[in-house]
């Protein structure tokens, strides 16, 4: 793939710091110091008990891939981008990502392994998780 550097996402105050660790290469959650769920996208309330004390929690950046699908064609993805595994992956934290899986559409499975990598963007301070398979 030759789809470098991604587009921006849209950065807000809320999701500026999960953007920030990800050029840095780490993989941020957010974690509700009330009920203790950890969960992913960033937001300031917890989406189970709407209590406000939200922190980080770094994720050790791995999971399953718990839903997929292929994109042949995928508005705004560039030809050479293509075919896109779009993926729900379940990290081992628990929450479920909607990502991009770097792989052969032909060896994705629902199962499998995967790991957080990231992909820059145009902006240092922004880079977008993906994942790629675990092997072994």
């Amino acid at each position: 793939m030759t789809w470098e550097p991604r587009p921006l996402p849209n950065v807000t105050p809320d999701t500026e710091r999960f953007w920030a660790a990800a050029a840095d290469g780490d993989l941020l959650l957010s974690e509700c110091t009330d009920c203790g769920l950890v969960f992913h996208y960033p937001r300031p309330v917890c989406p189970d008990c709407f209590g406000g004390s939200v922190e980080w929690t770094e994720s050790g950046g791995e999971g399953e891939i718990y839903s997929f699908a292929v994109g042949y064609s995928l508005a705004g993805y560039p030809d050479d981008a293509l075919p896109a595994v779009v993926a729900y992956v379940e990290l081992d934290e628990g929450p479920r990502v909607l990502t991009n899986v770097h792989a052969d559409p032909d060896a994705v499975a629902i199962g499998d392994r995967v790991a957080a990598t990231f992909v820059d963007t145009e902006e240092p301070d922004v880079a977008i998780p993906v994942f790629e398979p675990v092997e072994g």
